[in-house]
């Protein structure tokens, strides 16, 4: 049993279909991502998540984001650590019980998702292959603080964000290709003007990089 509940499409193939596994953003469900689904590659076999904490009055977070006087906007790194072993654990649940080929594994995250996707990869690279991590940034404080590179090496991102981005700011996001660069991590990091969403141009571009590596 998953302690996550989610969604699926099947692939094309009835047997080592490569895994992609979709993480939505703060206040949304499994059925946001989801809708990309139907234009992605057919040989994928999809799975949307729903992130664990229920919000009021709808949607779902993997982690509380608390605003306060004295503190400002903070991230609750406690729980967001907690869904980072959630999704890892949800991987090795996903390659077991589907016709997946575990060695072919993609995360796509958006906003928070993707925080947590950045941090899965680093601290789980022995599940994943492939990151798109659209609208999000690398929290620091929940991945490895030592992390080696040979464990990493196999690793590859596609990293986007809003040049006008409102919610997550782009100065936030561009550290991450600088991040990725000192671990020799193959990237491409995009910029697209727009705010915190998904352009179609972003979108035909992280498509044609998930056509290129699965």
């Amino acid at each position: 049993m998953s302690k996550l509940q989610y969604i699926t499409r099947p692939s094309s193939l009835k047997e080592n279909a490569p895994l992609l596994i979709m993480c939505h953003g703060y206040g949304s469900d499994e059925n946001d991502l989801f809708s990309f689904a139907s234009e992605l590659p057919e040989e994928l076999f999809i799975i949307s998540l729903r992130a664990p904490y229920a919000m009021q009055p709808y949607g779902n977070a993997w982690y509380a984001i608390n605003f306060d006087a004295e503190k400002g906007k903070w991230s609750d790194n406690e729980q967001a650590v907690e869904s980072v072993n959630l999704i890892a654990e949800f991987i090795d649940y996903a390659c077991n019980s589907y016709a997946v080929d575990s060695n072919k594994v993609t995360l796509l995250g958006f906003s928070q998702g993707t925080i947590l996707s950045y941090a899965v990869a680093l601290t789980y690279p022995d599940k994943v292959n492939n990151i798109v991590a659209l609208s999000g940034y690398i929290n620091e404080d929940i991945v490895p603080n030592s992390i080696e590179e040979k464990e990493v090496a196999h690793l590859n991102f596609f990293c986007s964000h809003g040049s006008m981005d409102q919610v997550i700011p782009v100065t936030w996001a561009q550290k991450a290709p600088e991040f990725l660069k000192a671990l020799n991590i193959n990237h491409v990091y995009k910029e697209y003007p727009v705010g915190h969403g998904v352009a179609p141009q972003n979108f035909y571009d992280l498509k044609a990089w998930l056509v290129k590596h699965i």
